[in-house]
């Protein structure tokens, strides 16, 4: 079982850029699928970004094509989401997820983060 540990949120200014980490235990990293998605209030979570296990396919969501990158590190067992060009409407708790060999771009991943807190200020 994989234990998912993200951090790297907090408050940035419009055009601004942050990076998340996720940080993942407990399991084979590189068996692993990633993904970051996202919840506004008031909204379901939706999908963000998302890499595969092996060459480390990468695949987005249209609303932040070209402004955010996902990338693993297999030997720290990371995944990062470096975000930039940042809009108000990228307000969101961010949640990392992780599934077993199949990359997937809906939210059938079985091990999540407890989130953390993008603000983005206009």
């Amino acid at each position: 079982q994989v234990h998912l540990v993200e951090s790297g949120g907090g408050l940035v200014q419009a055009g601004g850029s942050l990076r998340l980490a996720c940080a993942a235990s407990g399991g084979t990293f590189t068996d692993y699928a990633m993904a970051w998605f996202r919840q506004a209030p008031g909204k379901e979570r939706e999908f963000v970004a998302a890499i595969s296990m092996g060459v480390g396919n990468t695949y987005y969501a249209d609303s932040v094509k070209g402004r955010f990158t996902i990338s693993r590190d297999n030997a720290k067992m990371t995944t990062d989401l470096q975000m930039h060009s940042l809009k108000p409407e990228d307000t969101a708790v961010y949640y990392c997820a992780a599934r077993r060999f199949v990359v997937v771009t809906n939210s059938g991943y079985p091990y999540w983060g407890q989130g953390t807190q993008v603000t983005v200020s206009s």
